[in-house]
Order: structure tokens, then C-alpha cells, then sequence
């Protein structure tokens, strides 16, 4: 299966989770378009300076954000850690965590969530 850019489909949320701002979601793929049904999300977010994801639990799944540009910070189960372009980060496990753009120019992360 091959998915043209032009197919992709892109949303914007304010606010997402509690979070300041809004996140452009561009839907990469959707869930029924990945053989085996296990990853549930697979998509590029695009944050603003100032802009954040607020903090959720991830149960029975893991999130996978891989940062394409940009810089921002993490908060993984309380803690912060500064992320920036070639960095991953992975939580699961009914971690908790929040995403937040602190810095200057537009935070763009490929994010994939794989359900257990």
C-alpha cells in the first residue's frame, strides 16, 4: 500500500489533553491501514512555540514520539527531560507524560502508538 501526501488528512486541537495552544495532526496512517491492527495512531505533530499536549496515561499501549525539528520538553512520570531533532522517546506501561514546545521554532514529532 502506498499513502500519497495529498491523502493525508490534517487536524488541528485546541488545547489537546489540558495542554496550551493547538497541534496540527497530520494522519500519516490510520489504524485500519496498518496490517496486524496494533499500532492505533501514526502521525506527525506539529507544535508552535508556547504549545503543549497536556499529561495522559498510556495503558495497555506505548507511545513513541521520534522529534523531526524543533526542540521541547518531555515530562515522563514527573520527570522533565529537553528533546530535540534525532531524540526518541517511548512511554508505557500506564506511564504518564506530557509534550511541551519550548523552543523557538515549530516542534514537529513523528508520534506512533503500538497497543500491547
Amino acid at each position: 500500500m502506498i499513502r500519497r501526501s495529498g491523502a493525508m488528512e490534517t487536524e488541528i486541537r485546541q488545547r489537546m489533553r489540558e495542554g496550551r495552544g493547538s497541534v496540527e495532526i497530520l494522519q500519516i496512517l490510520r489504524k485500519e491501514e496498518v496490517p496486524g491492527g496494533r499500532v492505533r495512531l501514526f502521525s506527525r505533530l506539529r507544535l508552535q512555540p508556547g504549545s503543549s499536549i497536556g499529561a495522559h496515561v498510556h495503558e495497555k499501549e506505548s507511545e513513541i514520539f521520534y522529534v523531526l525539528s524543533g526542540e521541547g520538553t518531555v515530562t515522563e512520570n514527573g520527570t522533565a527531560t529537553v528533546i530535540a531533532a534525532g531524540d526518541a522517546a517511548v512511554t508505557g506501561g500506564g506511564g504518564t507524560h506530557s509534550l511541551e514546545n519550548t523552543g523557538t521554532a515549530a516542534l514537529e514529532v513523528l508520534a506512533v502508538i503500538v497497543l500491547d
